[in-house]
């Protein structure tokens, strides 16, 4: 029999906010004293009452309406009761029953659709350091645990997905997505190394061409690299699938990563909700959509062109090919410069294609001094553009043969059709047409043509 992965993903990464989720403590912890930034909320002290960073639940909308999430009507903090030495108040400040956003989607290259379940807001834990430590009197090694609650209290933000991941390859593709959606809203730095990016995996198999759920799942706990989540998440579909075959009973687990030992590890066994006891965190008002509307229009009014819209632009825009846009596209820091230079090859009579391949394959340094430079040097090649008008007429002509649909619809009223024909007449003159001449010329062609 064939087994296939049901996969499931959680995303958690840190807001890049000045202060703390529930308190005025900077959240900047990372390489500073250890528990120098705290106080009486994020040590969990009797009688230290939270209050709500404003500025987390803002970059928390933002994350959300960027995946196509519905703001919730209400929303609520709830505490989530486990024991654990990195939670000093017996109870993690989380979102359960009423999350900020839900049922939203991202598309990945392969044009499958990843269903957002939830996006939520949380607090982080304290970091917990294990190491060996010899005792000087008994020079006996024992393993020690260190606390540092400066991370304790952070803001987190949680992407959980439903069950659609059906290999590992889109799982990174989905990480890779959010990352890069993380650094273009300018919510989080997203880096894995300093855990401000950490994923989950939820793991279980079924029989191919099974549409129902397994009546278990395997957690893979804080995984800080993709390489790492694609190993684990591979190794434990092998895993289970040897098991199943030999008829051992899969339970519900939470397991960790071993890179030295290439394999998985229980951890503890797998908590269902109703373990953590949630119920509403009494000293935290009840968050309404009416009154986050101001927040809510700002964060749509701001919203930056995303990445994988920026591709899709450059693309019909530009005419280059899609993956050199994917490239150019990856930081926001790198499309703005590839634009800042067809800006300058436009006066220039350079076209887009060349520059994006002399970006792409150099890998020059990121300031507009070097996109000047990039166009002397591409004029001392002599590259240049089309612009002879018959010559471009040819290619537009050819263009308007080759796609009828885009033709009907640019009749129809559909504006977007216009940039389709100019994407295609950009692609087969190999970037070298004149972008500023090619829409008058379809216009009066397609004006004239029967």
């Amino acid at each position: 029999m064939k087994y296939e992965p049901v996969i499931g993903l959680e995303v958690h990464a840190e807001l890049n906010t000045k202060s703390k989720m529930f308190c005025r403590c900077s959240s900047d912890y990372f390489g500073k004293k250890p528990n120098t930034h705290t106080c009486p909320v994020c040590l969990g002290l009797p009688g230290a009452l939270p209050f709500i960073n404003k500025q987390a639940i803002e970059k928390c909308i933002k994350i959300g309406l960027a995946l196509g999430c519905k703001v919730s009507e209400k929303s609520l903090f709830e505490r989530k009761n486990y024991f654990y030495p990195d939670l000093p108040k017996g109870y993690q400040i989380s979102q359960y029953r009423w999350p900020l956003c839900i049922n939203g989607q991202i598309m990945l290259d392969s044009g499958e659709a990843v269903r957002i379940n939830r996006v939520h807001q949380e607090e982080d834990t304290a970091k917990l350091t294990h190491q060996l430590r010899t005792q000087n009197l008994k020079s006996k090694t024992q393993k020690c645990s260190f606390i540092d609650f400066n991370r304790s209290g952070v803001p987190l933000v949680e992407i959980v997905t439903e069950p659609d991941f059906k290999d590992v390859e889109s799982v990174r593709d989905y990480a890779k997505k959010l990352q890069q959606l993380f650094r273009y809203l300018d919510v989080s730095s997203a880096d894995m190394e300093r855990g401000e990016m950490r994923l989950e995996a939820n793991v279980s198999v079924r029989p191919e061409g099974t549409k129902s759920l397994p009546g278990y799942r395997i957690e893979l706990k804080n995984i800080n690299s993709f390489k790492f989540t694609v190993a684990a998440i591979e190794y434990e579909i092998k895993r289970q699938i040897t098991a199943i075959e030999s008829r051992k009973k899969l339970s519900q687990e939470t397991r960790g990563w071993d890179d030295d030992k290439k394999c998985t590890y229980l951890q503890r066994s797998k908590e269902e909700a109703h373990d953590y006891r949630y119920f509403p965190e009494p000293d935290l008002p009840e968050l309404k959509m009416d009154r986050l509307k101001v927040m809510i229009d700002n964060s749509r009014k701001n919203m930056p062109e995303l990445p994988w819209s920026k591709q899709s632009r450059f693309v019909s825009s530009y005419g280059i090919k899609k993956t050199d846009a994917k490239i150019l596209a990856e930081t926001k820091d790198l499309a703005e410069f590839f634009e800042e230079a067809i800006k300058q090859g436009k006066e220039s009579g350079i076209n887009a294609g060349e520059i994006a391949n002399y970006i792409v394959n150099k890998k020059p340094d990121i300031d507009s001094a070097q996109a000047t430079q990039i166009i002397r040097k591409l004029k001392e090649k002599n590259v240049g553009v089309i612009e002879d008008e018959k010559e471009l007429e040819k290619l537009a002509k050819q263009v308007i043969k080759d796609n009828t649909k885009a033709v009907l619809d640019y009749k129809k009223g559909k504006e977007a059709a216009m940039q389709v024909l100019i994407g295609s007449v950009m692609k087969l003159s190999l970037g070298k047409a004149d972008i500023s001449k090619i829409k008058p010329i379809l216009e009066k062609i397609l004006k004239v043509k029967p």
